[in-house]
């Protein structure tokens, strides 16, 4: 395969069509998180504190979820690739049947177990009486924004990605115009802060939900893809759905909760260094997001490919992913490390802070590619039919390697240490799942298997 066969070329193309409006709708759930935290900063610290603990369980929550649904995605694009456009709309059934059923549990556990659990974290007085409202208000957005979810993969599978984007930056409108109102209380109805951001929030994700299904069961062609009609069990495809988001949800929980790990060992070294390194973090989630829509492109071509038994246009489609996800990222990375400094300025002025966190996130760049690459590879192997190797690489790389080698690193050098940590994972996670995916792909190519796991 070369650069300028007609085929990598055509590969590339559809790649990069079908991936901007899917990194911009990712942002765009960036942003919605980053509107309120900036809303409700400036109306009060002590509120922002409120909707930052509140917020964490959720987004736990909400990762692991998204995960989970990522079976509709892989198999709507599989189907299309078996020319089986008509029982795409079973697949997208069963994803907001499990939507549903996701979120009316996350919802149920959130409200019983969140303030209890807030209250058990040894937290300063009043946080945790503080924040447990702002956590059932999010509690109850988890149904309406786990089916935007799944509406949202079907249409990226579908190729039409931009509806979902636009989607997402219209309900960012209204959560931003919603906090403005409610936040101050500027209509009196006798809340404020981070309940009211809560509240703009739960709005915004139910009408960002209700907005995408409304355009699914509008589409021209909706009835011709089978989304009015109850789906007939077949049960091999309902179990590779499930199994599908089993995979990516067993490997978002165990990323998000081996940086959650890291955080906790930052909060071991002082506030300065918690500080630092979340403010590390949160640069690299905005970063993070340009893999996280070239991952789902790559999926969908994979997938498609891989339906319609055309094995070298698995390996073309993924490599040619890895290959785009790694310029981009080494692209942000050349750009970033000059202007950290000002980057950092942006988040606070301190001077003592900043002598922490420049160097660390100059140190950052040196993952991004890899990071990169090992979200992009994991998708392709999920798309290929290679479920859970992925996500053991996640753990070795994440939970038996970044974690212990954080917290030895981290009280050796600070919070360099906890940079390094996530170097080295990444670069073991990114090796491990490509080398993996290259085998996979030689596999279907050969006729060997169809399932690589």
């Amino acid at each position: 395969m070369t650069l300028l066969s007609l085929q990598t070329r055509a590969t590339l193309k559809d790649l990069l069509h079908l991936a901007w409006p899917v990194v911009l709708a990712r942002i765009g759930i960036m942003t919605m998180g980053l509107t309120d935290a900036i809303v409700v900063g400036n109306w009060s610290g002590l509120e922002l504190a409120y909707s930052s603990l509140a917020m964490t369980p959720t987004m736990i929550v909400v990762t692991t979820a998204v995960g989970l649904l990522m079976g509709v995605q892989v198999m709507t694009a599989r189907f299309i690739g078996e020319g089986r456009r008509n029982e795409v709309g079973a697949v997208l059934r069963r994803g907001v049947s499990y939507s549903l059923w996701l979120g009316l549990g996350s919802m149920v556990a959130l409200i019983l177990l969140g303030p209890w659990a807030l209250r058990s974290l040894g937290l300063a007085d009043g946080l945790a009486e503080g924040a447990s409202p702002v956590l059932i208000v999010l509690a109850l957005s988890m149904p309406g924004y786990l089916v935007s979810v799944a509406a949202q993969l079907f249409l990226e599978a579908m190729h039409r990605p931009r509806a979902g984007m636009w989607a997402m930056w219209i309900a960012n409108g209204v959560n931003l115009a919603l906090n403005l109102l409610l936040v101050p209380d500027v209509l009196g109805l006798g809340f404020d802060g981070a309940v009211a951001a809560a509240w703009a929030t739960l709005f915004a994700r139910t009408s960002l939900a209700v907005f995408l299904i409304v355009y699914i069961v509008r589409m021209p062609e909706a009835r011709a893809l089978g989304v009015f009609n109850r789906p007939r069990r077949d049960r091999p495809a309902e179990r590779d759905q499930r199994k599908i988001g089993y995979g990516a949800g067993s490997s978002y929980f165990i990323e998000v909760g081996a940086f959650g790990a890291m955080t906790f060992i930052a909060g071991q070294l002082g506030a300065i260094e918690t500080a630092a390194w979340t403010i590390v973090l949160n640069v690299s989630a905005i970063v993070f997001m340009v893999p996280m829509g070239l991952s789902a492109a790559t999926a969908v071509l994979v997938g498609q490919a891989y339906g319609a038994r055309d094995g070298r246009g698995v390996m073309r489609a993924g490599l040619v992913g890895v290959g785009v996800v790694a310029a981009l990222t080494l692209a942000v990375a050349l750009l970033l490390w000059p202007t950290a400094s000002w980057v950092a300025s942006a988040y606070n002025r301190d001077p003592a802070l900043l002598a922490v966190v420049v160097p660390a996130l100059v140190l950052a760049t040196l993952f991004f590619v890899a990071d990169g690459i090992q979200v992009v590879s994991a998708s392709a192997n999920r798309a290929a039919g290679d479920v859970w190797w992925p996500t053991i690489m996640h753990f070795a790389a994440y939970s038996l390697i970044m974690m212990p080698l954080g917290w030895w690193l981290a009280h050796e050098i600070g919070v360099n240490g906890l940079v390094w940590a996530v170097i080295i994972a990444s670069l073991v996670s990114s090796v491990l799942l490509t080398g993996r995916f290259v085998r996979v792909a030689g596999r279907v190519a050969s006729g060997q298997s169809r399932v690589a796991s």
